[in-house]
């Protein structure tokens, strides 16, 4: 451990809270080595307020921290404060809370802070919720017993830690990925080989612990890499284990004292009983065996070495050869399987950009009033009739609602088997990005169904934005050719690059359209992330980009951001009928969301609902809204397309 300015417990283990929860044994064990900010009363909103640093280290009793105070100011201060005793109380933030009953299981400490005295004795849990039912649980977990706090100060500035520690602490201290490139030294020492990997059907390989390793195991890091991370008392230790594998690689004997080159199993421990254990010499006529004619595979080869040796049919049994030689997998994150999605940032975006309704049934009237050769002032000649102006125009439609829902149900058996992380709460997190991906689809382009498909969004309910009327859409189609003309006559190859081209015939056409722009305030750009990378590696002659970034892409199109959407790529609609038919590609879409309405009454917004099918014995999930979609405001969008010829 490096010097540090104090030590004490952040949280203590089974402790009943205020409010009837409990933080369990080992619920932050993976926490264990993690520095975190070591703060003032939890106000990290100011770099003051950040007194230095917590290494936290996972005991049976709790998490304990070693706190390191920085040379600043307020970092002095609090520690003058801690080693007079005025500050004896500390207290975590911590977020990720997953619960069993009244039990915590599982969090991730974000922050240690110093705090007054007084808090609620024990440790209790503030939760706090935020970004409505999507967001996780954070809380402040309090341990407010001033004896939690075992300061261990000297008038010194630091202080070198007193609690000598054994080797097997230490290297239980790693983790995962550091022992694992601990496995892959000693095994290099001791003369490893891996040789043989292509005849034990991989199993030794995923090991850790052959000759020539040079990737720590589940990390793409080299030995090397992790090694470095280690700190000097970790180093020691690795150390030590080597010269015992170099010993043993010496030795070459069975009866070598500490000779089992499995350290996982008893490496550390002086007095295990050295007649329960694989030995190193065991472990090379296995591998000689397996490599034999015959014999077909390491699994094989364990069996006919187990049924020749009495020490192994006796003293080792096969769970404790499956431990040794075929390890259990281990998730190299624990908990919730992450998710494998499209890009889902422009969602939010979405959702939050359009206009909300407290009205499920939307009806919008406009009068044109564009017609200037009836719609004028005239000048009046004396004795004459005066003319009246002709009709107002009147644009109207009505939209009404539509039902969209995601439905799911899981076993309860399930439910029940799996323990490392709460799938209820996962699976009701899929289903309302699934819902929201397919309202904020339907918003922009529709859902993509056939007319006859039962599920299908009906579009006179929801309208998409993309094959709108062209009284609320303007549509443009863009023209290379004639963008290569305007920039520099038929010579344009020998200038500029085909993506700059291009980009100047969607800026083109983009920028024309909008002279015919009703919607409201500065627009957003709608589009594949393929058509930004094209315009992003526009270049002249000499090789020199046009647009060195987004932003100046942003100016050029003169938008107010541009958004890209991966369910925008390959997206068609039909222009015309009969031999005037044309398939148009879409491109983009420019405009204001705050001019695309979505009505939902109360009552009618999203809405989840759970029961449970005693029948069958499953718990049921159904998320649902009821809303109309449409745009309110005419031409207030450009869809830029250009035709496909197939």
């Amino acid at each position: 451990m490096d010097k540090y300015d104090f030590g004490g417990w952040a949280t203590r283990n089974d402790l009943l809270c205020s409010d009837g929860r409990t933080i369990r044994k080992d619920a932050f064990k993976h926490n264990d080595g993690k520095i975190v900010p070591l703060v003032w009363n939890h106000r990290s909103d100011e770099p003051a307020n950040v007194l230095g640093k917590a290494i936290l280290r996972n005991k049976p009793e709790g998490v304990y921290t070693y706190g390191i105070f920085n040379n600043t100011e307020d970092g002095q201060k609090a520690k003058e404060l801690v080693m007079h005793g005025d500050i004896s109380s500390l207290s975590i933030h911590a977020n990720r809370l997953k619960q069993k009953g009244s039990d915590v299981m599982y969090g991730d400490i974000k922050e240690v802070s110093l705090v007054l005295a007084g808090a609620n004795p024990g440790a209790c849990i503030d939760s706090v919720i935020r970004h409505g039912e999507e967001s996780e649980d954070e809380a402040i977990i309090y341990t407010g017993e001033r004896y939690h706090i075992a300061l261990d100060l000297s008038h010194s500035d630091e202080k070198e830690e007193k609690e000598e520690k054994t080797v097997e602490e230490i290297f239980n201290a790693l983790t995962d990925e550091q022992k694992e490139a601990v496995y892959a030294m000693a095994g290099a020492a001791s003369g490893g080989d891996d040789e043989d990997d292509d005849n034990d059907d991989g199993d030794e390989g995923e090991s850790g612990e052959g000759g020539e390793v040079s990737h720590a195991e589940g990390s793409e890091k080299t030995v090397e890499d992790v090694f470095n991370t280690l700190n000097e008392e970790q180093k020691n230790v690795v150390y030590a284990l080597i010269a015992q594998a170099l010993d043993e690689k010496n030795n070459n004997s069975e009866e070598t004292e500490g000779g089992n080159k499995n350290m996982k199993h008893n490496a550390f421990d002086s007095e295990t009983d050295q007649t329960n254990t694989l030995t190193h010499a065991d472990q090379e006529a296995i591998v000689e065996l397996a490599r034999q004619t015959g014999v077909g595979s390491f699994r094989a080869a364990l069996d006919i070495y187990a049924e020749e040796n009495e020490s192994l049919q006796h003293g080792f049994t096969e769970q404790d050869l499956n431990d040794v030689i075929f390890p259990e997998y281990k998730d190299l994150k624990p908990g919730a399987p992450d998710m494998l999605t499209t890009d889902q940032g422009w969602i939010a975006k979405v959702l939050t950009k359009v206009h909300k309704s407290p009205f499920s049934r939307i009806r919008t009237r406009q009068a044109d009033v564009r017609n200037r050769t009836n719609l004028r002032g005239r000048g009046y000649k004396k004795g004459t009739k005066k003319t009246d102006n002709g009709d107002i125009a009147m644009i109207h439609r009505t939209t009404d609602p539509q039902t969209v829902y995601v439905k799911s149900a899981l076993n309860r058996d399930d439910i029940i088997d799996i323990t490392d992380f709460d799938v209820v709460a996962y699976m009701y997190q899929i289903d309302r990005m699934t819902l929201n991906e397919e309202l904020a689809t339907a918003f922009l382009i529709g859902d993509g169904r056939a007319v006859d498909d039962p599920d299908r969004i009906i579009p006179e309910h929801i309208r998409p934005i993309y094959g709108d009327s062209d009284t609320y859409v303007i549509y443009s189609d863009v023209d290379v050719g004639a963008a290569k003309t305007e920039i520099q006559g038929s010579d344009t190859s020998k200038h500029f690059s085909d993506n700059y081209v291009y980009a100047e015939a969607v800026i083109r056409a983009l920028l024309y359209a909008r002279e015919q722009y009703k919607g409201s305030g500065n627009p957003d750009f709608f589009c594949d992330p393929h058509l930004v990378n094209v315009m992003l590696l526009a270049r002249d002659f000499n090789g020199r980009r046009i647009y060195d970034t987004v932003a100046d892409l942003k100016a050029a199109l003169n938008v107010n951001e541009i958004i890209t959407v991966e369910q925008l790529a390959g997206v068609t609609r039909v222009s015309g009928t009969g031999v005037n038919a044309k398939t148009k590609k879409l491109l983009g879409l420019m405009g204001n969301l705050a001019d695309y309405t979505v009505g939902a009454t109360k009552g009618g917004e999203i809405t989840h609902f759970t029961d449970f099918d005693i029948d069958f014995n499953q718990k049921k999930s159904l998320l649902e809204t009821r809303c109309s979609g449409a745009l309110t405001k005419p031409y207030s969008f450009i869809a830029l397309e250009e035709e496909v010829n197939f």
